[in-house]
């Protein structure tokens, strides 16, 4: 009924496709699993001498958040520190309320709309303090709340490793939740929690994933921040990482925001996720690169954790290679790819099971956990929309 030479190539091409869906899958399980046993604190106390510190808030338009911000923030400074709310072409009350909790307000105003974005807030705020540079710089954006104690954790362990740090930065779902809510706050938990306290069990760079970034003054001098893309927080972790700064993981520090919901939070995750697929498709070859380059088994790491797609998506990959094994078995007996795509089913499954069960039980009951498959058909027209249209510049989510 086939010819065979067909038949042939179109397993082969099976094989191979398999094959790299099981690239992603194998690595997404083997941090999952180490997140499991690794120690939630690591060995980083605090330093024999406390650095000077700087923590910068960008803030735009964030009237309704940034009271909360700064509260969580102002009484984990010490007198000679530096707390500064950088209220970027801010059009509401940011700078006014702001300053009513006591704290530095600079402002910035430009005109030209592509040269905003948080990347742009930042940099400004760098330069402002650059004539007396602090030891360390934290950032903490202005919709988030610092836990107690987490500013003094990241500055030590900056301090102490010269290289940058990422907090634990968790989502809380929006007011009214839906269920798809639940199951984007367990997404968050996987991606700024689980993934990173294993590759921090491994000895591996992470990825700075946005609010609650620490950075060595010298550190932060070699990168630009100064841009909009939409995933700017995963392009400095990448500069600095080839820089020779991998940046770190510092799982007791945790910075918490919160999702959008409905219109807002479609936008939100388009944003996020645009800006992963756009770090793969340019970044993972510039990272294997200079691990060839340089010699270096972290580079070559931090590739592939950007390799691991956004969760929703690496399960319809998963499914839609599945589907085409079985019918490919069905008709012409070659279920080799079939089985493959069965064993990374089931590494798939395990990782987001044991990463539910220890680290996301309070976000999503197991009936909940059920409807991953529809979150993932949710998410189809974000995808579509990467294809079509990808969003490339950094776009404010409007507060829902």
């Amino acid at each position: 009924m086939f010819h065979p030479i067909a038949v042939i190539a179109w397993e082969t091409l099976l094989i191979v496709f398999s094959s790299i869906v099981l690239i992603p899958i194998g690595t997404f399980f083997l941090e999952c699993m180490a997140a499991l046993t690794a120690p939630f604190r690591l060995p980083f106390g605090r330093s024999p001498i406390a650095p000077t510190l700087a923590v910068l808030v960008p803030a735009h338009n964030e009237a309704a958040c940034i009271r909360a911000t700064l509260k969580s923030l102002v009484g984990q400074i010490r007198p000679s520190d530096r707390l500064i709310v950088i209220a970027d072409n801010c059009t509401d009350a940011t700078a006014k309320i702001a300053r009513a909790c006591g704290v530095t307000v600079i402002e910035r105003f430009e005109p030209n709309p592509l040269l905003r974005g948080k990347g742009y807030a930042l940099d400004f705020g760098l330069r402002a303090i650059a004539a007396d540079p602090p030891d360390v710089v934290v950032t903490v954006d202005g919709d988030c709340v610092a836990a107690s104690g987490a500013i003094a954790q990241l500055a030590n362990q900056a301090h102490q490793t010269l290289r940058p740090v990422q907090a634990t930065y968790l989502m809380n779902p929006p007011k009214q939740p839906t269920p798809k809510d639940y199951i984007s706050a367990l997404a968050v938990v996987v991606k700024n929690q689980v993934r990173p306290l294993g590759l921090s069990r491994f000895g591996l760079p992470n990825l700075l994933t946005g609010s609650g970034m620490a950075f060595p003054w010298r550190v932060i001098q070699q990168t630009c921040l100064a841009g909009s893309k939409t995933c700017d927080d995963m392009q400095t972790s990448i500069d600095l990482a080839i820089a020779g700064y991998p940046p770190t993981f510092c799982p007791q520090a945790q910075i918490t925001g919160r999702l959008m919901a409905d219109r807002a939070a479609f936008n939100q995750r388009s944003r996020w996720e645009h800006g992963h697929l756009e770090m793969f498709t340019t970044q993972v070859p510039r990272l294997v690169l200079a691990a060839v380059r340089q010699r270096r088994i972290d580079l070559f790491a931090l590739a592939l954790e950007i390799a691991v797609p956004p969760l929703a998506l690496l399960v319809m990959t998963w499914l839609v290679m599945a589907i085409l094994a079985v019918a490919s078995g069905i008709l012409t007996g070659f279920w080799v790819a079939a089985v493959e795509l069965a064993i990374g089913g089931i590494l798939l499954t395990v990782g987001v099971v044991s990463s539910w069960w220890k680290f996301g039980r309070t976000y999503l009951s197991p009936l909940q956990l059920l409807s991953i498959p529809f979150y993932a058909l949710w998410k189809i027209p974000l995808y579509l929309g990467y294809m079509l249209k990808p969003q490339t510049r950094w776009l404010k989510t409007e507060r829902d």
